[in-house]
This record gives structure tokens, sequence and C-alpha cells, in this order.
């Protein structure tokens, strides 16, 4: 087949898995155990995608350096306790799995670290649809465009033949940054106006619309 791009990556909270509000929450009750202002709804969604450190400088500015570690913790416990109850978005698996067979190369390219990333593909049985995968923790954090350069190398494709899928500014300037085609999905974190100013392609309103513009490329 005469494809225009040689690999797929995908965003995973609020792209693939429905995790935005847990994230944000967690973010809020962290501030709220710290005694520190906590971020409104949409200051919390803003920073999902980021690095842990541009995160909270961003979501809570008025934490002191020296207690990031310890927001980090209280973060961790309550999204912890509520990483069992997350689900794929509605046609998530099904899409993976025809693209997986019909030989698209896919990765993933996300702000949660690696552990978080592995306990989330073991959960959702998700691991053997992605050739390679980059972590916040691993490399430059979104919108550096590390992650994706990385992946395109690992798995010897172009730049301008990938095309990255996100739900966040942050992944649409970081494909920008690399080079990289970009669709936004308006189902998670930002909202579509500001998909709109960023995302080369396009910006889809559903999974059944994303595999649209997926399927003859």
């Amino acid at each position: 087949m005469n494809r225009k791009f040689d690999l797929i990556v995908f965003d995973w909270d609020g792209t693939l898995q429905d995790s935005t509000a847990i994230i944000a929450r967690s973010i809020q009750a962290a501030a709220d155990d710290l005694g520190v202002p906590v971020p409104n709804l949409e200051r919390a969604n803003h920073v999902i995608g980021l690095g842990l450190r541009e995160a909270i400088a961003h979501a809570v500015p008025e934490l002191p350096v020296e207690r990031i570690a310890d927001f980090s913790d209280r973060y961790r416990h309550h999204y912890l306790r509520a990483e069992e109850t997350l689900l794929l978005f509605d046609g998530v698996r099904e899409l993976l799995a025809d693209l997986h067979a019909n030989g698209f190369p896919l990765a993933i390219a996300t702000g949660k670290s690696r552990r978080g990333l592995i306990r989330s593909l073991a959960a959702t049985e998700l691991a053997a649809y992605f050739a390679a995968t980059r972590c916040a923790d691993q490399t430059d954090p979104k919108p550096h465009p590390a992650m994706l350069l990385e992946l395109a190398d690992e798995l010897q494709v172009a730049p301008a033949r990938a095309l990255m899928i996100g739900d966040t500014t942050h992944d649409l300037e970081m494909a920008r940054a690399a080079g990289t085609q970009s669709i936004g999905v308006s189902w998670g974190a930002h909202p579509r106006s500001q998909l709109l100013a960023c995302a080369s392609l396009a910006v889809v309103d559903s999974v059944a619309e994303l595999r649209e513009w997926i399927s003859p490329l």
C-alpha cells in the first residue's frame, strides 16, 4: 500500500485513555493536601501531558521548589487510588487492533512516567500493538520535539513521514517542532479552539472520525 505516513504516534492520557478528569482532580487534591492554592479545572487540565516539573510550575506556581517531591507523592497517592477505574475511550481498542493488523507501525509519546505507562499498557493489554514508546522521564518532555525525533530515529522513519495524534496543544506543538504532521482529538484535556490553532491536518471529535482520517493514509 502506498501510504502517506510510515508511523502513527499516539499520546496516551486524554487521547487513548479517559483519564483527564482523574489527573486534574489528583492535581487539585495534592495542592489542597499541601495547603497551596488549588488550581481551577482549566489550569489543572492545561498541564496534562507536560513533564512533572513543568506541570507543577504551571499548575501550582506558589509551591516552593523544596516541596515538589511532597506534591508528587500526594499526586501519586490520589491518582493511584483511582487508576484501576480508568477506561479506554470507546473504539480505541478496535482502532489500534485494525491499524496493527494492517501493518501500521504504532508508537506512544506521553507525559506519563515510564512506570505509569507500563502499568497502563499492562492493564489495557495494549503493549503488543506499539513498536516503541517514549515517556516524560526518559527524555525532554513535551512540547520539546525529542520524543518524536527519538521515536522516528528508533523506528527508522523520517519525522516528516510520521503522524502525531493527541488531545493537547503540547502534543501538537511537539509535532510542529519535530516537523511531523498532527491531528488533534477534542475529547481530552484542551479545548477544541486551542487545538485548531495547532493541528496541521485536522481536529476530530470522535474515534470514528479519527478512523476515517487514518484509514486512507
